[in-house]
């Protein structure tokens, strides 16, 4: 109960999440650059949009566009997109290997952050009435926007394509959900949908033949297919994977035959899963799979899956840094065969991500850093950086043990220990960064003006807002560092031997971080107005530091007996 109250007084619950909503928009274009870079260009030029990718193919002639942005902003954004698309493709010349039926063909709202799936739909059904009532266009809603349940599947909307929408338009069962049940030759129809994340994989053949390549795509697909019996019954053979939607095609550009897919819900199949299953099929026929590719934008998660998912076929460890881990998907799969795979710019999180200053600095860089007479980075950033040290001390000691086979019976504890490890010292090495932004936020509402009473009012509001973020970072540190002490104590006693002192090392960078973050809620909750705050802050920080000093006398002093026992024998 005591904590559920810190939580909602001190972290101030979910307000303080930032709202990101994804857009990615198929423009039936993927050969006239010109047109391309004016079609992102109407988007881009909304403020707050940020552009992630720029995916042309031209084979499909097709281009998929990722943006992001706070949702007002993507919906103009959007809006823009298609009225510049309307401008500049005309569908009656248009030819490509990708089932299309508009210009614009597909437009889905994807939740990212502090937004609902629910607040997308309503996105979709606005976006859909503006271009339904001011560009005139037919509009159909698909996926979770979808208005009934046939209307749900994007390649039941887009069945016949562009050539069936003159007689489709014109049957009561198809009008659209916005716009006129009117054929406009030069745009088509556009869906317009609100989805989970989507991912664009296509694998890569050792073949051209675009028919050995459906075939596979068949049996992996979701629907399946039909065959007829020896009898020369129809029936229905469901396809191996869930969430999938694939077809084969033959790309020019590549000399290759692929297996294109839309994974619709990686978490029931994450890209590992789809390329195992198609090199199995694959060689049921005698073809190979050589590799495969990301269209698009891929999210970490998903990535990660997969290196950890090689790393235990081959019992190693998987409590490796992300970097290891990203460089071990890419290779497993293949993910640069075709293309170079930059996980900056396809991995939604890095693309996304604020500007890191202090953590590209070299070890030298952040120690000059800190010298300096400027007070950020300070006490609370070199406490977080100890913090992180902490978990990586702990995640090296499971390292040196996984592989051996004296620690096999332990595999895996040792790798949950590891990667637990991991993941606090990565949310740590965060707040090295974060421990100097609140700073920052409070030296400038400390520079705002205060010549009139309302002035005094605003700033005194903001300096009180920013100190309190300004106290939850080392709250949130000492959080976290608590945690490290029951890894540190547990792979002492079941990792290598030969490095108890590494684990002992880690559980006293724990304490310094815990003790370095508590003298910081301290200082920051000096004078401050909000007394509920303060004392909630207060006594957990107490609690925290307690429970740290605790754990940490224990853990040191047991290892300490054990190497000076060594010692004397």
């Amino acid at each position: 109960m005591f904590y559920v109250m810190f939580s909602k007084v001190v972290n101030g619950g979910d307000s303080e999440v930032r709202k990101i909503v994804e857009c990615v928009p198929n423009i039936s274009e993927g050969r006239r650059k010109e047109v391309i870079d004016a079609i992102v260009n109407a988007a881009a030029s909304v403020e707050g949009v940020k552009v992630l990718d720029v995916d042309p193919g031209w084979d499909t002639n097709r281009t998929v566009i990722t943006f992001v942005g706070e949702p007002e902003a993507v919906l103009e954004a959007a809006y823009r997109l298609i009225a510049k698309a309307y401008e500049l493709i005309d569908m009656r010349h248009h030819k490509g290997a990708h089932p299309r039926m508009g210009a614009v063909d597909v437009c889905p709202f994807v939740p990212v952050s502090g937004v609902t799936m629910e607040e997308c739909v309503e996105l979709a059904h606005r976006l859909g009435k503006k271009v339904g009532e001011e560009l005139r266009l037919p509009v159909y809603l698909y996926e979770y926007a979808a208005t009934r349940p046939e209307r749900r599947n994007l390649a039941d909307i887009r069945a016949g394509e562009y050539e069936a929408l003159p007689e489709k338009l014109k049957d009561p069962n198809w009008k659209p959900d916005y716009g006129p049940a009117e054929f406009n030759p030069k745009f088509g129809a556009i869906a317009i949908g609100a989805r989970n994340f989507l991912i664009a994989y296509n694998i890569n053949l050792n073949t051209k033949d675009k028919k050995l390549a459906n075939k596979i795509a068949k049996v992996l697909r979701e629907r399946g297919y039909y065959k007829r019996t020896e009898t020369g019954e129809k029936i229905h053979v469901p396809g191996k994977l869930k969430s999938c939607k694939a077809i084969g095609w033959y790309v020019d550009d590549y000399g290759i035959a692929q297996i294109s897919m839309n994974l619709t819900n990686y978490k029931e199949t994450p890209p590992h899963v789809a390329f195992e299953a198609a090199d199995e099929e694959a060689r049921k026929i005698g073809v190979r799979v050589t590799g495969s590719e990301i269209v698009g934008l891929v999210p970490k998660e998903a990535i990660i899956m997969a290196a950890k998912h090689f790393l235990r076929k081959q019992e190693r460890s998987t409590a490796l840094p992300e970097r290891d881990l990203i460089f071990m998907a890419v290779r497993s799969l293949g993910l640069d065969e075709v293309a170079p795979f930059n996980p900056d710019e396809k991995i939604i999180e890095y693309a996304i991500g604020e500007e890191e200053k202090l953590l590209k600095m070299n070890v030298r860089e952040f120690v000059d850093e800190v010298s300096r007479g400027s007070p950020a980075p300070g006490g609370g950033a070199v406490s977080a950086l100890s913090g992180a040290l902490a978990g990586a001390l702990v995640s090296m000691v499971v390292n040196l043990s996984v592989g051996k086979k004296k620690f096999q019976d332990r595999y895996e504890r040792l790798i949950q220990i590891g990667e637990r490890a991991q993941e606090l010292k990565d949310r740590m090495i965060a707040l090295v960064e974060e421990d100097t932004a609140a700073f920052e936020k409070v030296m400038n509402a400390m520079r705002m003006p205060k010549s009139t009473d309302e002035e005094k009012q605003a700033r005194a509001k903001a300096i009180l807002e920013a100190t309190k973020e300004a106290t939850r970072v080392p709250l949130n540190l000492m959080e976290l560092a608590v945690q490290v002490f029951d890894l540190a104590e547990e792979v002492s006693q079941i990792g290598n031997p030969n490095s108890i002192s590494d684990a002992a090392c880690a559980a006293t960078q724990a304490m310094a971080a815990t003790e370095g973050a508590y003298l910081n809620v301290l200082i920051n909750c000096s004078g401050l107005e909000d007394e509920d705050f303060r004392k909630e802050a207060l006594s957990r920080a107490e609690e925290l530091l307690k429970l740290a000093r605790e754990k940490h006398q224990a853990i040191f002093s047991s290892i300490r007996d054990k190497l000076l026992a060594d010692v004397k024998v």
